[in-house]
């Protein structure tokens, strides 16, 4: 029963090792834009 319940505990911590993992290894999510006026203007045109 012991083994089971050791078993069972190791998948629980590798459950959340990996989504503790996936969640905060990523890089920057949102990379620095640049902040002339022209682009702006650019991707606003772009996105109509």
């Amino acid at each position: 029963m012991w083994l089971i319940m050791l078993e069972a505990g190791v998948a629980l911590f590798l459950l959340v090792f990996i989504v503790w993992w996936t969640m905060f290894s990523g890089g920057q999510q949102n990379p620095p834009q640049n902040s002339s006026p022209t682009s702006k203007q650019e991707n606003n045109d772009a996105s109509q």
